[in-house]
């Protein structure tokens, strides 16, 4: 009889520990450097208290955060792995690719939405021009300034520009990056002379006059960037903004993607 009470006394004892050291990871489909691989670790950081267990983000850029999606549908359906990703995965990629090697609505279970962005096109400091009306002229008159980089081929970001150079009556070149830092790397060493990416990523790098964002998408101006005029201020018929959410296996336990949004959601108020 003893020995029985110890072994089961054991037995929980066991797996008090092994619920207790359970890990949440949460996947990012870009590099370290830019505003949601920022915004994921400081929320991991506060869900970590609330769960009572690790909270840890693993980078795994690649294919315009495409890799990470497929490591969600084909991983653990427990709720133990999630990732975090911008609206491209799962609203634009299924439109532009035929093998996505997920099914954006099937695959996956929303855990939570994380925030919202605004997009902003900046030139580097090699560039002489204070306004948007500076960089086109530029442009026009110069092939150097047409080159200019996004965060990822396919990523709103690129689309967003590709509609900018209609309206302006631009040729552009796209160059896409594995990431925004990457990008911004070579915006500041003059390898590329424009980028359009989020509004939060390059907001401080305008005010320490790194760079110059000439142009936000939004329908008033961002507030990083309140100095800075939006497309519709300029006579351009651009406007949009992009979000980050969470999301899980499809078979995730609805009361495992209530606890999560729930860590979540906390943690970002």
């Amino acid at each position: 009889m003893l020995r029985s009470l110890a072994l089961s006394l054991l037995l929980l004892l066991s797996n008090a520990a092994v619920a207790q050291d359970r890990t949440l990871r949460i996947l990012v489909g870009f590099p370290a450097g830019a505003s949601l691989d920022a915004m994921t670790r400081l929320v991991a950081d506060k869900m970590k208290d609330s769960l009572g267990h690790p909270v840890v983000v693993e980078n795994r850029p690649g294919a315009g955060g495409r890799i990470v999606m497929q490591a969600i549908k084909n991983g653990p359906t427990d709720g133990s792995v999630i990732v975090m990703t911008p609206l491209v995965t799962v609203v634009t990629a299924p439109h532009i690719y035929k093998d996505l090697g997920y099914d954006a609505f099937a695959d996956f279970a929303p855990i939570a939405h994380a925030a919202d962005f605004l997009f902003a096109f900046a030139v580097g400091p090699s560039v002489p021009a204070k306004s948007l009306a500076d960089y086109i002229a530029l442009a026009k008159q110069d092939p150097k300034y047409t080159n200019y980089a996004s965060a990822a081929p396919g990523s709103l970001p690129h689309f967003f520009s590709i509609l900018f150079a209609d309206k302006a009556g631009l040729k552009l070149n796209h160059v896409g990056y594995r990431g925004t830092a990457l990008a911004m790397t070579d915006l500041f060493g003059g390898q590329i002379a424009a980028f359009m990416g989020t509004a939060g990523d390059l907001a401080a790098h305008h005010k320490a006059g790194k760079l110059r964002v000439l142009v936000t998408s939004g329908a008033q101006r961002a507030s990083q960037l309140p100095d800075v005029p939006t497309f519709r201020e300029l006579k351009y018929d651009i406007e949009g903004a992009g979000w980050y959410a969470a999301y899980g296996h499809a078979a995730m336990p609805k009361e495992a993607i209530d606890r999560v949004s729930k860590a979540m959601s906390a943690a970002l108020r």
